[in-house]
């Protein structure tokens, strides 16, 4: 598989795999069938592997950990902190504190069974903490060895750069895709500015973007889209219209919706590795093959054109899950 440098000491796959549905959020989990999905990525050299101490909680790092134990890949394993929650509760507070960055990278250290996390995370910042005391503590985690480079998540410019100044930030991970497009205005060109790998999460617009969702479209037991006020009934007649744009190219490119929308965003630059999430052995493998999808300068041009003029309907998360995007 191609391979991308997130900063000239972390080079990864192309394309990643986020593994958060394994484990909540998007129905029911099967860990057998997920574990499948793991090996099944590293036969096709995906080596960036995506996960977090809140997915579960805790069972998704646990689930990564199996796979680690069993078969041992060259992977480079993202996780995250930050976020606390109780399980089966969607309502989360925010710990960006010193102590908890270092209780929390060794429950993640445990759970992983490993020595040391590649690409550590802090999954939201907290308004009310310093970034510059955050950063700190991160960067005495570097030293002492427990992670190897620093990461954050759906972080304002002007917070990147104080981070930055600090520690290295190797890369950012925020909601990108052809329908959530805000990271262009600031934080994608202040990362360019920086050096610093982005790496977008929801690249398929939690789905959205694949075709599979219509006015009718009923949700499942535990699938949170059903609360997401993008997925209301309204909402998704209103943004199949950005869909109609991407089906239209993908029909002439003879491909799927989803390949043509990662295709767009790996065009968008070799600093930008997405982590597309499944549970899916099907659509693992499809999302893979958008790797063999080129859309010349002109296509990329022609669909942000067209999507240009069409309204995103919705606010990408409840109010909850608002809490420390863009902080």
């Amino acid at each position: 598989m191609q391979q991308r440098s997130l900063s000239p000491t972390l080079t990864v796959s192309a394309l990643g795999l986020g593994c958060m549905g394994m484990s909540e959020f998007y129905g029911p989990r099967d860990d057998d069938v997920s574990l499948k999905v793991l090996n099944r990525a590293a036969d096709l050299g995906v080596t960036f592997f995506d996960t977090a101490d809140m997915y579960g909680p805790h069972h998704n790092e646990e689930l990564i950990g199996r796979f680690l134990k069993e078969r041992k890949p060259d992977a480079v394993i993202a996780t995250k902190f930050g976020i606390v929650r109780a399980p089966g509760e969607y309502a989360r507070t925010l710990d960006n504190s010193p102590d908890y960055a270092r209780t929390a990278c060794e429950a993640s250290l445990r759970r992983l069974g490993v020595e040391r996390i590649d690409l550590y995370y802090v999954h939201r910042v907290d308004r009310n903490r310093p970034i510059e005391e955050v950063m700190g503590a991160l960067s005495a985690l570097v030293e002492a060895g427990k992670i190897g480079h620093i990461g954050l998540c759906e972080v304002s410019a002007d917070t990147l750069r104080r981070a930055h100044a600090v520690h290295p930030v190797t890369a950012v991970q925020t909601e990108y895709s052809l329908w959530s497009r805000e990271v262009e205005q600031d934080v994608l060109p202040t990362c360019r500015a920086l050096g610093i790998g982005f790496v977008p999460y929801s690249p398929l617009g939690r789905g959205f973007l694949t075709g599979s969702f219509s006015k009718g479209t009923t949700f499942g037991e535990g699938d949170f889209r059903a609360n997401l006020p993008r997925f209301s009934p309204d909402n998704i007649e209103t943004n199949a219209t950005i869909l109609d744009v991407v089906q239209h190219l993908a029909a002439s490119k003879g491909c799927t919706p989803a390949q043509i929308a990662l295709a767009w965003l790996l065009a968008k630059g070799e600093d930008i590795v997405p982590i597309p999430g499944t549970k899916r052995l099907k659509y693992l493998e499809e999302n893979t093959a958008a790797l063999d999808i080129t859309l010349a300068p002109a296509e990329v041009h022609a669909l942000e054109v067209a999507i240009s003029h069409l309204e995103v309907a919705g606010a990408r998360y409840t109010e909850e899950g608002m809490k420390g995007l863009n902080a």
